[in-house]
């Protein structure tokens, strides 16, 4: 009996101290993390207190069932995205980066409480973090039917995106990159529009998300000047020279996205030769020689008309002229884009898919310098 007792004594000093242990970890890792920082701002502003949720480390454990392999979304530069339910039944995603600076933890906790009132239906809502564990987590919406990437490049024949469903898609994202440079307290440069940051919900409505290399301007600010960050193929040349980052370079961005909308092609792909690797060089040579339809997408010939992809086409090229002042505002993106999906009826569209339109019939409106400069800069991003 007394053998019994002490070991079950033992067991039970064991526990506790394990658990008082991983008590005093969780404390530190939330000092650490921006935790008393966080407190300070909510006590500033009491009307944070419900807007930034701070999840405990064991309850997001528990809704990953512990970060399993078999619960991973996605992962990408930055970090892994989970799967997890929460205990009133929510489906949320989990990302857990890589790694963490601490140097720019001040600058994650501000950018998380203003995140977390980002308020609009085409943007990933943030749900709140935790700070307690060694690397923060940030826990969003779960958007169920993927990334805009996968529908475009892993077919599915059974369900293919039809030219109205890509110029929704097209014209949501462009809304909600308005709303983010100039509709919220706070400028926000999103700095990584691409289609596998643009997700897709149950009603294929677009959501952009990953906002990890983001960045606040203060209103007075034209520009941001950082390290140079972002997705080969979908980075502004401009930005690439300056490091100044405007959001013309989000314009840029986006209009790499149009592009691949339109032809259904990969932003750089191996099986493209020579130059053409880069689907904007493809594109622009396209535009120029006058046989940009032969790179259109089939589905897109078929479901609309010569004058939308001529409209399409051309706010591509606008957006992707190397001279950012020249470029369009995401407002005027927005505009045009929903003023051809409000007017395009698909079911009155008889186009005949076997017609190829070249030359003159999809003639380009005056771009500015995009051909020449784009060819020497992607020339001198190849030597």
């Amino acid at each position: 009996m007394g053998v019994v007792f002490i070991v079950a004594l033992g067991y039970v000093l064991h526990k506790v101290i394990n658990k008082t242990k991983e008590r005093r970890q969780r404390k530190r890792f939330f000092k650490r993390n921006g935790g008393l920082l966080l407190r300070q701002l909510e006590e500033t502003d009491p009307s944070l207190v419900d807007k930034t949720i701070l999840f405990a480390s064991r309850e997001l454990q528990k809704a990953t069932n512990n970060f399993n392999e078999n619960r991973i979304l996605g992962r990408g530069g930055q970090g892994t995205v989970y799967k997890g339910m929460l205990m009133d039944g929510r489906i949320v995603a989990v990302k857990r980066s890589k790694i963490v600076d601490e140097s720019q933890l001040k600058q994650f906790i501000n950018e998380m409480v203003i995140l977390s009132q980002v308020n609009h239906r085409n943007v990933v809502k943030l749900l709140g973090c935790c700070l307690e564990t060694d690397i923060p987590l940030l826990v969003s919406e779960f958007i169920p039917n993927g990334t805009l990437y996968d529908r475009l490049h892993n077919r599915n024949e059974e369900f293919p995106l039809s030219f109205n469903m890509r110029l929704q898609i097209a014209t949501e994202v462009a809304g909600a990159l308005v709303y983010l440079h100039s509709a919220t307290s706070i400028p926000i440069y999103h700095r990584d529009i691409k289609t596998t940051n643009i997700l897709l919900d149950d009603k294929y409505r677009a959501k952009v998300s990953d906002f990890g290399t983001s960045r606040f301007v203060s209103i007075e600010q034209t520009h941001l000047t950082t390290f140079v960050k972002g997705t080969f193929g979908y980075l502004d040349p401009e930005y690439f020279q300056s490091s100044q980052f405007t959001e013309k370079s989000d314009v840029y961005s986006f209009g790499v996205v149009l592009v691949e909308l339109l032809t259904g092609e990969r932003p750089i792909s191996l099986t493209r030769f020579g130059e053409n690797i880069s689907l904007v060089t493809h594109f622009v040579l396209a535009m120029e020689e006058g046989h940009v339809m032969s790179i259109f997408d089939a589905v897109v010939i078929k479901e609309s008309t010569v004058d939308e992809l001529k409209i399409v086409a051309n706010l591509a090229m606008r957006c992707l002229n190397l001279n950012g002042k020249y470029r369009p505002t995401m407002k005027e993106v927005f505009i045009e884009l929903e003023t051809m999906r409000t007017s395009h009826i698909p079911s009155m569209i008889q186009t005949n898919p076997s017609h190829v339109v070249y030359g003159e019939e999809l003639s380009m409106l005056t771009y500015g310098e995009a051909s020449s400069t784009f060819l020497s800069y992607n020339n001198s991003i190849s030597q």
